[in-house]
């Protein structure tokens, strides 16, 4: 549809309109709130313990402190406008605000998904190559691996955002639960099919190209510690294997029922649409730091070191 001919009125703010219909605002903002704050803390504890951590600045952490950071910018793009329309009941964004939150969101959701590949990558080498392993990947090679893969989602997302921002809006209406690129190009008063194409091709790399790369990852590693000594079996490297699976699972499976239930055709409607909304965005920053801080014992033991110093008692004299 061509924009030339077009005469519809520009929006300078939308509306979110996807908790309207649900009971028990307060609550389920309270519940988001708390999700939100627990995955800044969590994301936030890893990211500091391994910078001042002179120890840790191995390429491992580095991929970690990576996802972190990847994690707090995913869940901020969303669950702040979840927050504020919930307990705030602020329900109206500005067009430059959603639009920000749109690119903020997707790059996050694109550089999680490149940063889990890097970590499936990093284990790889490590357990099958342990002995090459801190010449094969050294820290430039991970920090530039890490570069690539931001400058990979910044040029994807920025793509979508530039095509989102080249639209008329007449519908000031936004009928997900936060601000997010399919949810403005329905709002936009032309045919939204033809904008469907970039995202679809985005979503078929990162899902034929990212997913399946990762599978095969740990399907080597689990393969490369089956055959180990009996004696190693089932240990260390086996619990570090599954538990590197868990944030790749927690990913890509809301992403995988939604695609999957279209597939064999059952039709989702809006509320269990955002169901999953809700859960892809709020689910994997909460595991990520909780899985990572907790099987690592590099990361738990600077923790709990922080947390279990003696106050130093002023003297009496």
């Amino acid at each position: 549809m061509s924009l030339v001919n077009f005469t519809g009125q520009n929006v300078v703010e939308f509306t979110i309109t996807g908790f309207d219909h649900l009971p028990y605002h307060k609550l389920m903002g309270a519940g988001i709130l708390l999700a939100y704050c627990l995955a800044l803390l969590g994301s936030t504890t890893n990211i500091c313990v391994i910078s001042t951590d002179r120890r840790l600045h191995r390429p491992m952490y580095l991929l970690i402190c990576n996802l972190a950071l990847v994690d707090i910018m995913f869940t901020t793009g969303a669950s702040t406008t979840m927050i504020s329309v919930l307990l705030a009941g602020d329900k109206t964004v500005s067009y430059n605000s959603c639009l920000s939150r749109v690119f903020i969101y997707h790059l996050g959701d694109v550089t999680q998904c490149l940063a889990l590949s890097l970590m499936a990558l990093d284990r790889t080498v490590a357990i099958s190559e342990p002995l090459r392993y801190a010449t094969i990947l050294t820290n430039q090679r991970a920090f530039l691996l890490i570069v690539v893969s931001w400058l990979l989602g910044i040029g994807c997302i920025g793509k979508l955002a530039y095509n989102a921002d080249q639209l008329p809006y007449c519908q000031p209406v936004i009928k997900y639960v936060f601000c997010d690129y399919a949810a403005i190009i329905r709002a936009a008063c032309v045919d939204p099919e033809p904008y469907w194409f970039v995202p679809s091709i985005i979503a078929l790399w990162l899902f034929a190209g990212q997913l399946p790369l990762i599978l095969l990852s740990y399907g080597k590693l689990v393969f490369t510690v089956l055959r180990l000594p009996s004696t190693e079996k089932g240990g260390r490297t086996f619990r570090t294997v599954f538990s590197h699976f868990i944030p790749v699972v927690s990913f890509y499976a809301p992403k995988l029922v939604s695609i999957l239930l279209t597939r064999v055709g059952v039709t989702l409607n809006l509320t269990e649409r955002n169901a999953l909304l809700i859960i892809s965005t709020l689910v994997p920053p909460l595991i990520n730091p909780t899985v990572y801080c907790l099987q690592n014992k590099e990361i738990r033991g600077t923790v709990l070191r922080v947390f279990s110093r003696n106050p130093v008692l002023p003297s009496k004299d």
